[in-house]
């Protein structure tokens, strides 16, 4: 089960510098040609777009545990304060959404289909109660008078990081459980990051460069 991926998983090769910015995909059904997978790696790490965040309040958001948990909803509830408070919204305030193990958030509907990523982190679809095999985070979760998940809160400004030693974890337990070479399985979760999504080195370093820019911290999980 990947819901806390080992230590060994996590000592995989770091794969060369990826792109900033890493969009959804509908290029899961084949291997990715070698060319396309270059064109995901562009490096060198591009990390200028925190200096581009200047709100009067600011905070990172890491999710850790998914069971159990709501993320969005704690996302949601500080922008809805700040608004109702100070009549502020983003890009007077910023919110970032740190995702590290937590790796299904930004996974699109198909990985979570091909790779069971529902059964894997032991997270059920609220609408059959099964194994969910679609992104349960990404729209229409109930959320008082209004609805969240990733594309409501990107629509409010939230930017969305994914943690690239994590994906290399993910993709190595995924390509040993099915049996398919690891670069393969690592592009492809690449091409199925949810749109919007950034790519960053690791997430303990971006949280620590988002404080030093003087981003409040609160863990998720």
């Amino acid at each position: 089960m990947l819901a806390q991926p080992s230590r060994r998983n996590f000592l995989g090769i770091v794969a060369s510098a990826a792109g900033a910015l890493v969009g959804s995909r509908s290029l899961l059904a084949a291997p990715l040609s070698g060319a396309r997978v270059e064109a995901l790696r562009t490096g060198p790490w591009d990390l200028s777009w925190l200096d581009a965040l200047k709100g009067k309040h600011r905070q990172v958001f890491s999710v850790g545990a998914l069971a159990g948990h709501m993320p969005m909803h704690v996302v949601t509830n500080w922008l809805n304060a700040h608004q109702e408070v100070f009549g502020l919204v983003p890009p007077d305030i910023n919110a970032v959404v740190g995702i590290s193990v937590s790796y299904p958030v930004n996974a699109v509907d198909a990985l979570w289909a091909k790779y069971e990523l529902g059964r894997r982190w032991q997270l059920r679809d609220p609408a059959t109660g099964e194994w969910a095999t679609r992104n349960i985070y990404l729209d229409h979760m109930p959320a008082g008078a209004r609805e969240t998940g990733v594309r409501p809160l990107q629509a409010r400004g939230a930017i969305f990081w994914q943690c690239n030693n994590a994906l290399n974890g993910v993709a190595h337990e995924l390509a040993d459980d099915t049996k398919q070479p690891f670069e393969q399985v690592r592009a492809e979760l690449l091409a199925g990051l949810n749109q919007g999504v950034r790519l960053v080195p690791a997430h303990t370093m971006v949280l620590g460069l988002a404080q030093e820019r003087g981003f409040a911290y609160e863990q998720i999980g």
